[in-house]
This record gives structure tokens, C-alpha cells and sequence, in this order.
């Protein structure tokens, strides 16, 4: 079966070819959906498959810059992208961005990038989940009790409301958001933006883990808003990121171009099917992507105590990343096309 496996010139090891295209062709249709570049399950998926950490970070970024320009244009002519909040966020990420990266080189020379990049992978998916989860069983808390009085709940009210505390911080310059409807201070975005951009640096990612759920519960963006926002964002860092990686030599053009060309059909997919699919819907299938990308981390991790049964968790992690792609996108996919048949139905009794 060595016609499966290609060699990358630049970082010296063979690599599953038919992985790289589920990895590119799934990841864009979650990419596209969720609003972000997918690097949270790329970038362990690359070195799953064989990538040293600091190539699969590289790589991915390089792959991660070109599909979100693609659903980024896709999401503008939908209304989803709020361009002011993206500018303003820009500086906080590039910023925070080249200090990440900075620490990976210098985690690399002292020889724990590996570790260290996958112990906060595993705190911050777990991080994550639990607030998407929390906000989930907040909202429903809220339908119950609307419920009880015979009432409905309001649109666009949230379980988690932390945006709502962070809006009474009046520090200036002031600034209003059209597409998001916020008026906020400017500071709270530059703050979040750069957080995120450290935290991106430094995993390897478009920031579009983070910063997703950020623009959702810290800046009171609505989903699908945040959604296009975010791949905004995660174009114009991915581009930075692309290029600073490439300039330190660890970026695998031939994985990022196989990638890229599955990825961007992927994106359009994504992208369209959030006219469909609204609000919490993405959030719970979000926080469900999340914890399967947790548990494959948690499989690489815990084979140093296990060896015997490294081949094992080897595989099942493998398994695991490319079956959750696969799964999710199929998810996604399906709904899309539901969605399609209901709307020409609309039009055709019309």
C-alpha cells in the first residue's frame, strides 16, 4: 500500500495522502459552518497523521488562510460579517498572534512544544465545551420558565449573558457595530482580539476556536454574525500566519495545496448551509466537535503511561478525527440540502 503514502520534502516524513483530502474536504464544510479555519482539529490531525507539531501548526495555517477567504466572501453576500468589528479586532490579533508564535520557536529549541501545545489543547476544548454546554442548559432553563408562565421567550436570548456586564465597561473611544448590533467600547474587542491572537500563535489555529465563542459570549455578537466575522478574522491572521511560519521553514506547501483544493468546494458547502441552520443548532453541534477532538488529543497524550498499547491509540485517535470530520460534515451536508428542498417548496406553492 505505499502508493497511499506521499513524502513532504520540507519536514522529511511520508504522509497518509487520502487523510490529507478528508481533512480538507470535511474541515472546510465545518470551517465554513462553524466560522472558523478549522485548524482545532487540522492541526492534531496533521500530527495524528504523522506531522511534527510545529509543521502540522505551520501547515495547517498555510491551508486554514486560503479556504477562509473563500467562505468569507461566501458569508459577506449573506450579511454575516460585521467588517468595523473585524478591523478593529485585527490589531489585538496580529499582535498576540506573533508573540504565540514566538513562544513555539522558543518551545521547540527546549524541546517541549509537543506537550506543552497538547496539555492546552486539552484545557481549552474542555474550557470550551463546558461553556457551550452551560449556555445550552441556561437557554433551556429560561424556555421552562417562560414556559411556566405562558410566555415565549424573546429572540435572541441567550443562557450565558456575560456579554451584557462587559457592555456597562464605558471606557472610550465608544464604537457601534451595525451588523452585530453593539455599542461597546472599543477596548473590549482589542482585548478579546489579542487573547485570542496569543492563544492562535501558539496552537497553531486561526484563532476561530476561541475567538467564535469569544465574539458569541464576551462580545454579544449574534451566531450567525460571529460566524462570518470570525472567518474575516481568521482570513486576515491566517494570512499573517501563513507567512510567518513559511519564513521560519515550517510550513508543508504540498499538504496545505492537497488541503486547500478539497477545502475550498468544502466551504461553500458550510457557509450556505448557516441560512438553514440558525443559532443554537450551531452551538450545540459546535460544543459536540469540540469534545471528539478533545478525547483524540487525550489519546496521543496518554500513550507514554500506555506503550503497550500505543498502536492502538494510534489508530483510534486517527479514526477518531477523520471519522468526527466526516460525521459532522455529513451532518451539515444533509441539513443544508433539507433546507434547499423546504425553501424551493416555499417558492414553488408561492
Amino acid at each position: 500500500m505505499e502508493w497511499l503514502y506521499i513524502l513532504m520534502p520540507i519536514a522529511g516524513v511520508k504522509i497518509f495522502w487520502p487523510g490529507l483530502i478528508i481533512l480538507g474536504v470535511g474541515v472546510g464544510i465545518i470551517g465554513g459552518f462553524f466560522g472558523m479555519g478549522g485548524a482545532w482539529m487540522v492541526t492534531p490531525g496533521l500530527n495524528i497523521l504523522g506531522f511534527p507539531m510545529a509543521f502540522a501548526i505551520g501547515t495547517d495555517i498555510a491551508h486554514m488562510a486560503g479556504k477562509s477567504l473563500i467562505s468569507t466572501m461566501r458569508h459577506g453576500k449573506f450579511g454575516n460579517v460585521d467588517y468595523k468589528l473585524g478591523m478593529i479586532m485585527l490589531v489585538g490579533t496580529v499582535v498576540g498572534f506573533e508573540v504565540g508564535a514566538q513562544m513555539v520557536m522558543w518551545l521547540e529549541r527546549v524541546g517541549n512544544v509537543e506537550k506543552v501545545v497538547r496539555w492546552i489543547y486539552i484545557a481549552l476544548l474542555t474550557m470550551i465545551a463546558w461553556m457551550v454546554f452551560h449556555d445550552v442548559a441556561k437557554r433551556r432553563e429560561k424556555e421552562r420558565q417562560a414556559a411556566a408562565k405562558g410566555e415565549t421567550l424573546a429572540a435572541g436570548t441567550t443562557g450565558v449573558e456575560w456579554h451584557k456586564t462587559l457592555h456597562k465597561i464605558k471606557i472610550p473611544p465608544m464604537v457601534h457595530l451595525k451588523e452585530a448590533g453593539i455599542y461597546c467600547s472599543a477596548w473590549l474587542p482589542i482585548i478579546v482580539s489579542f487573547a485570542t491572537g496569543w492563544l492562535a500563535g501558539i496552537l497553531g489555529i486561526g484563532g476561530g476556536l476561541i475567538r467564535m465563542p469569544a465574539l458569541i459570549y464576551l462580545i454579544g455578537c449574534p451566531t450567525h454574525v460571529a460566524v462570518g466575522t470570525d472567518l474575516f478574522e481568521v482570513m486576515i491572521s491566517g494570512l499573517y500566519g501563513a507567512a510567518t511560519y513559511t519564513y521560519k521553514g515550517r510550513t508543508e506547501l504540498v499538504a496545505a495545496m492537497i488541503m486547500l483544493v478539497g477545502a475550498s468546494v468544502g466551504a461553500q458547502v458550510g457557509a450556505v448551509a448557516t441560512k438553514y441552520i440558525k443559532g443554537y443548532g450551531i452551538r450545540i453541534a459546535f460544543g459536540l466537535a469540540v469534545v471528539g477532538c478533545a478525547i483524540s488529543i487525550l489519546m496521543k497524550l496518554v500513550q507514554p503511561w500506555l506503550p503497550q498499547f500505543k498502536s492502538v491509540l494510534d489508530a483510534g485517535a486517527t479514526v477518531l478525527v477523520l471519522g468526527l470530520v466526516t460525521c459532522m460534515s455529513l451532518y451539515i451536508f444533509v441539513r443544508m440540502v433539507q433546507g434547499v428542498k423546504v425553501e424551493l417548496a416555499r417558492k414553488k406553492a408561492a
